[in-house]
């Protein structure tokens, strides 16, 4: 994901660079993201999300490209001093019609957390519904329970 830059009607999605760790290190163990998120390994298949010139997030995605099952899943997470403003759908638009336009996918998935129903009201913005529940789907890394998630879908033609 190199050089890869994607304008919203708000954000600017960017590949991340080495000097963006440390930041994101810091949002990813906020308590609002933290107790959706666990530390992750590294950030280079992610994409940093810009606010007027701060980084404030990351979003990733992931290709599924047998042709029989052929989609792309998505997943974010923002600062919390940043969420509820509408960045988070924002910057899931902007990467849903990339991976639509650009990589030609038909279907797309994102699975949160049964609990985070924040962020499923954010995705429903998007166009994404519920599929369904996804029991014992997640460890949570905090509690080391198993924790049910809710797979949602977008079609193409369904993008908001």
């Amino acid at each position: 994901m190199s050089d890869l830059e994607l304008r919203g009607e708000r954000v600017l999605l960017r590949s991340t660079t080495p000097a963006d760790t440390a930041l994101l290190d810091r949002i990813v163990r906020e308590p609002e993201v933290a107790l959706w998120w666990p530390p992750p390994q590294g950030y280079a298949r992610m994409l940093a999300v810009v606010v007027d010139g701060e980084v404030i997030g990351a979003i990733q995605f992931s290709e599924e490209t047998d042709p029989e099952f052929r989609h792309a899943g998505i997943d974010l997470f923002l600062s919390a001093r940043w969420q509820g403003q509408g960045l988070g759908p924002d910057a899931v638009r902007t990467l849903a019609r990339w991976l639509i336009a650009e990589r030609g996918h038909h279907r797309l998935v994102i699975d949160p957390a049964a609990a985070n129903a924040h962020a499923i009201r954010s995705y429903r913005k998007v166009g994404f519904a519920p599929v369904g529940i996804m029991r014992a789907y997640w460890r949570n890394h905090r509690t080391g329970e198993w924790e049910d998630g809710l797979l949602m879908d977008l079609l193409a033609g369904e993008l908001t």
